[in-house]
């Protein structure tokens, strides 16, 4: 199974983004790793637009 190049770009985008990695260091991480990053950034900013949302 081959992994989608636009799911691949997009996942690079988004931890670089968030943890100002680079691509280097991004690409070089094991899939299961760099989807684990994935979902601990995006749990990180759900915890924090909840948190604006209630101080809203």
């Amino acid at each position: 199974m081959t992994y989608a190049v636009e799911q691949l770009f997009e996942e690079i985008a988004y931890v670089a983004y968030h943890f100002h990695w680079a691509h280097e260091e991004i690409i070089s991480l094991e899939h299961l790793r760099r989807r684990a990053f994935v979902r601990e950034i995006a749990k990180i900013n759900k915890r924090l637009n909840e948190m604006a949302d209630q101080e809203a």
